[in-house]
């Protein structure tokens, strides 16, 4: 039942309490209505029927004929005759002893009627209405008592108005108030279908069910959007703005209502309500962010009613990219690893083929000399699998390039806390370790050596090469986003994001230019130290 209800439409729904309403008030005020006008109309017959008695009860030839034992026959049509006046149903005149001496109906003449109702008359001479059913049924009947010369009642004059025909008269009154509701209600129907399509015009024909289902997808689908957005009406005071948008932005009041460049300034959103020009990819700076915006008007036909803006954290992108940039660069590095085996088995086939079995087994020992060498320490020394397998990748690209990389005997290192990820570890040693391979690329000595331990509760790795170092005006901008001593595009975000990921994990990055060379050492602490709290919590 709840269900069809809630399917109806809104226009029937609209006609429906529309009718419901006019109905009840029209309603209410004809049940007051008659209940008045039923009021009115019995006093005035109570009123009318009583007056009449009385001057049919004073009238000189009633009296008269009152003393005689057989009344006038003048008497029947003085009777009618005032009842036609008075438009009463009957006017009878009974004696003391309830014997009828006049009658609407000539044979009830000289009947007898019981003087119950005319008790009051008959013995005290009273004057007064009642509701009888002695003459001709159910009426409201005036009485009045008729006086000979030395005060005895002598007879009664009775006066009445059958009660059917006073409610007939009640009813014919209705008839217009009647056919005045009937005019009402079909005024408010036809209203009641106006307001409903007016109403649909301004939802877009949509019903209250279909606006109410499109709010809650909205507000679901803008709070699980990660991308800032902000609607503004036509005079550029927001409308709405979403959850990502308030995290970007770093607001935390309701700013429904107000200017939107109390939000986002220095930017003309006029021109875009004007529809000169949209706002694409702007790139702006809000306190230590850059965001990247774009503003559009909200357009019906050619009327602009507000605009929309969209936009996102620069630096959320650069990091999604260089951790893009950093997985490609552990693939390219285990690439380069199987290369690198491949070319030297394809020599060791070559030596065979060609007959120098012992220089193909010369080399074959060299090499395993070279991996158990390095596969022990890596193996056993250090015991994180997703430092073996970064290392290991970083092996087979030295080889590639010609780099002798070493990896210091007297490293350890155990299991690394589950708060360091794969992702940390790549943008940290890697990092380090090929900007120690560039480094060192122009030199005829190209060397670069890895040690890590765990000690206490730090964990410690240490890059070092055998390049030029760094020079000691650049020292300080070394870890400056952007910069870089190498030439080319794209470069001077490989130390920047290693420094950004070692404070991520509360750790400090120390540089030091030898002669030649440079080493970097970083101290990382095994427990995540988070703010609010102390290092041994």
């Amino acid at each position: 039942m709840r269900k069809k209800v809630k399917n109806v439409s809104l226009q029937t729904k609209i006609l429906g309490i529309v009718v419901c309403l006019i109905l009840t008030i029209i309603i209410a005020l004809v049940w007051k209505f008659l209940y008045l006008d039923t009021q009115r109309v019995y006093e005035s017959k109570s009123a009318i029927s009583l007056q009449t008695a009385k001057t049919v009860s004073f009238m000189p030839s009633v009296k008269e004929a009152m003393g005689s034992a057989y009344p006038p026959l003048e008497l029947q049509p003085l009777t009618e005759t005032i009842r036609n006046q008075a438009d009463a149903k009957f006017v009878i005149i009974t004696d003391r002893n309830g014997k009828i001496l006049t009658h609407p109906d000539p044979k009830e003449i000289y009947q007898f009627i019981p003087i119950d109702d005319s008790y009051k008359a008959v013995v005290f001479g009273g004057y007064y209405t009642i509701k009888s059913r002695e003459l001709v049924g159910p009426a409201l009947v005036g009485k009045a008592p008729i006086f000979n010369e030395i005060g005895q009642v002598i007879g009664v004059v009775n006066v009445g108005y059958l009660i059917e025909d006073i409610y007939f008269d009640i009813l014919k009154g209705i008839k217009p108030v009647v056919h005045f509701a009937i005019v009402i209600v079909i005024m408010g129907v036809i209203v009641s279908i106006f307001l409903a399509r007016n109403i649909r015009n301004d939802t877009l024909g949509l019903e209250p069910r279909q606006i109410a289902s499109l709010y809650r997808d909205r507000n679901a689908t803008l709070s699980s959007i990660n991308e800032g957005i902000i609607s503004v009406d036509y005079q550029a005071h927001i409308t709405l703005i979403n959850t990502a948008a308030k995290r970007i932005l770093n607001l935390k009041d309701n700013l429904i209502d107000e200017p939107f460049n109390s939000v986002i300034p220095n930017i003309n959103i006029e021109k875009v309500l004007k529809m000169e020009k949209d706002i694409v990819n702007k790139e702006l700076f809000l306190e230590d962010k850059v965001i990247i915006l774009n503003v559009s008007p909200i357009v019906e036909g050619k009327k602009v009613f507000g605009a929309v803006a969209t936009f996102r954290d620069k630096t959320e992108i650069q990091e999604m990219v260089n951790t893009l940039s950093e997985v490609r660069k552990y693939s390219e590095d285990l690439r380069a690893q199987a290369h690198e085996f491949t070319n030297k088995l394809y020599a060791v086939s070559g030596l065979i083929q060609l007959g120098y079995q012992e220089d193909a087994i010369k080399m074959i020992q060299k090499e395993t000399e070279d991996n158990e060498n390095s596969n022990r320490i890596v193996f056993d020394q250090i015991n994180d699998p997703k430092v073996q397998a970064i290392l290991l990748g970083k092996i087979g690209k030295a080889s590639e390039k010609k780099i002798q990389f070493t990896i210091d005997e007297n490293s350890s290192l155990g299991l690394l806390p589950d708060h360091i990820d794969t992702i940390q570890l790549s943008i940290i040693i890697g990092n380090l370790i090929d900007n120690a391979f560039e480094e060192v690329m122009k030199k005829e000595d190209k060397k670069v050596s890895f040690f890590s331990v765990d000690l206490s509760d730090d964990i410690i790795i240490e890059v070092t090469d055998s390049g030029n170092g760094i020079p000691d005006e650049k020292v300080d901008l070394i870890f400056k986003q952007g910069f870089s001593t190498k030439t080319g595009k794209n470069r001077g975000y490989g130390l920047a994001n290693a420094e950004r990921v070692v404070k991520e994990l509360n750790g400090t990055i120390v540089m030091r230019c030898e002669n030649p060379g440079t080493t970097f050492t970083i101290y990382i602490p095994k427990n995540l130290i988070r703010e609010g709290q102390f290092k041994n919590d």
